[in-house]
């Protein structure tokens, strides 16, 4: 609909019809056509040749992205380009450039994947399919988006305390259609002390979000029993992880394993930290707003 009225205007001072038009173009691919509104409503087209367009797709071709499917690759895609669109106006990331964004995010996201599975069948359920998880501090919606987009049976919500990433990762969800996410503003101390969330989640994820003692509050109180909680690290965390033990069981859980994520992203080793839910969060906990960051366990 949104293309047939943009054609509509384009073509509104031409004496030719609708089907002579398209006729009349170059073959190309539906993701090489495209209609931008510009300023003050003024339509143009822009036409990319498929050579091109093959050419940018190879170069961005990351390992972990070529196990997805066409459409996922789409929605990843339509993700990234919206992302760097948004980021000239608003800061969601430090990264300018499809090619690093694709690298140092998408595949990112997306290595994490096999070894959560590894842990979470291992010790948590016997089906990595329909899965509640949430995304504690989502920001640009790494790494939930991306998770969203490989793993559709999930439901994901992205939880993000700031309003107006709120209202970027809604405009994202609606533009890739996805019917298995949920944008929900609020801080994670508050969320944990939610009944209607409070131990809801079957997994609980937290990318460059704050350090493992912090993370370990905001994320176990809404873990279910039984449940993961993955801290996406960098290439040495042992020192934080050392240090958030104390933090990690006072929140009912234990720590499983760290593990080496095969990004194969030019930034270095990654890491996941797994964590498994042994049991119950004390009802104390999370604490007030702030405080789990201004005074880390």
């Amino acid at each position: 609909m949104l293309i047939s009225l943009g054609a509509r205007g384009l073509l509104s001072s031409y004496p030719v019809s609708f089907g002579t038009f398209f006729k009349h173009l170059p073959t190309v691919n539906v993701s090489t056509l495209k209609f931008n509104l510009g300023p003050a409503g003024k339509t143009t087209l822009k036409l990319f040749s498929t050579s091109t367009n093959a050419a940018a797709s190879a170069a961005l071709e990351t390992p972990h992205f070529r196990t997805l499917t066409c459409d996922q690759k789409y929605q990843i895609r339509l993700y990234v380009d919206a992302l760097l669109q948004w980021n000239q106006k608003m800061n969601l990331t430090a990264v300018r450039e499809e090619n690093e964004v694709m690298e140092r995010h998408v595949e990112d996201s997306l290595a994490i994947i096999d070894p959560v599975r590894d842990s979470y069948l291992s010790h948590c359920g016997s089906s990595f399919e329909k899965l509640s998880v949430v995304d504690v501090g989502s920001g640009a919606g790494l790494p939930g988006l991306v998770l969203a987009i490989a793993c559709p049976s999930w439901n994901v919500t992205l939880l993000e305390s700031m309003n107006k990433r709120c209202v970027f990762l809604e405009h994202v969800v609606g533009l890739i259609g996805l019917q298995n996410v949920k944008v929900l503003r609020g801080r994670a101390e508050n969320l944990g002390q939610n009944l209607d969330f409070r131990e809801g989640f079957d997994i609980a994820v937290a990318r460059a979000v704050a350090e493992m003692r912090v993370l370990a509050e905001y994320c176990l109180p809404l873990v279910r029993v039984g449940g993961l909680f993955v801290a996406a690290k960098g290439h040495d965390p042992q020192e934080e992880v050392t240090k958030a033990e104390r933090a990690i069981h006072l929140m009912g859980a234990s720590l499983l394993q760290t593990c080496f994520v095969e990004s194969h992203s030019k930034y270095g080793q990654r890491t996941a930290i797994m964590c498994v839910k042994d049991g119950p969060t004390p009802r104390k906990y999370p604490r007030a707003p702030g405080t789990p960051a201004k005074l880390p366990m």
